[in-house]
């Protein structure tokens, strides 16, 4: 058997509502939109939040507050046990890392964290490290400098 001989079950596919088409269907006339009435016009009903007139539930809520999202930064993050394909005393850079694809893009900065375990010596250049990730880089005899 191959992929173009197969074919869905007797009864497993079901036939798409033909709406309008005539009365023997009985989807017809009103096509099961009833009479009148926003629903039954085309392009009618409400957008999304619109409650009659009512004020809507998110105006209702109060906002307070400071949300960090909108300012928060994203790093593209590298694990320690990741830079164990460099040699032993190569310098390790944002540039570097994505020559090699250990990270796909830099987004707002690279942090490195400790996942992980480092055997090479090795000076590490990114925008920030975790505690861990400084630990272990300094263990293995390397340096870490924040760019």
């Amino acid at each position: 058997m191959q992929l173009h001989e197969l074919k869905a079950q007797e009864g497993a596919r079901r036939a798409k509502k033909r709406v309008g088409r005539g009365t023997s269907s009985g989807h017809g006339k009103t096509s099961t939109r009833g009479h009148k009435g926003q629903w039954a016009r085309s392009g009618g009903g409400v957008r999304i939040g619109f409650e009659g007139g009512q004020t809507p539930l998110f105006r209702r809520f109060p906002k307070r507050g400071f949300n960090n999202a909108r300012f928060a930064k994203e790093y593209a993050t590298v694990n320690v046990e990741s830079l164990n394909v460099f040699e032993a005393g190569s310098v390790v850079t944002p540039d570097v890392l994505l020559e090699r694809r250990i990270i796909r893009e830099p987004l707002d900065g690279i942090k490195v964290l400790g996942s992980g375990e480092l055997q090479v010596k090795l000076t590490v250049h990114a925008h920030a490290f975790s505690a861990s990730a400084k630990e272990k880089i300094e263990a293995a005899g390397g340096t870490v400098e924040v760019i």
